[in-house]
């Protein structure tokens, strides 16, 4: 059974950090390229940051860019979205993302999502 398990979201002062963790368990996570999503209220979900299977690659959103890492640890199963300089358009659920597209068939799970709010 595929399970990815989002935590680390909260509520955080505009200026703050948060570390988000992302568990994945039932599929081969090292094969899988991972990446980080938000969704804000009334606006669609958007790419925040990517890592391929390795994580020798990553992408980020223009406006994450130089205040989000985004990490995997493969012996763990784990990825990461470390978020610095935190500002208020960036509250929004965060969400996880597998993908794998082999053989002509695509593999794409999704967490559960967490909730990141940057307030005073």
């Amino acid at each position: 059974q595929v399970q990815l398990v989002e935590s680390g979201g909260g509520l955080v002062q505009p200026g703050g950090s948060l570390r988000l963790a992302c568990a994945a368990s039932g599929f081969t996570f090292s094969s899988y390229a991972m990446s980080w999503y938000r969704q804000a209220p009334g606006k669609d979900r958007e790419l925040v940051a990517a890592s391929t299977s390795a994580g020798g690659n990553t992408n980020y959103a223009d406006s994450v860019k130089g205040r989000f890492i985004i990490s995997r640890d493969n012996a763990k199963n784990t990825v990461y979205l470390q978020m610095n300089s935190l500002q208020p358009d960036d509250t929004a659920v965060y969400y996880c993302n597998a993908f794998l597209f082999r053989q002509g068939v695509a593999y794409d799970y999704w967490g559960q999502g967490t909730q990141v709010t940057v307030s005073s």
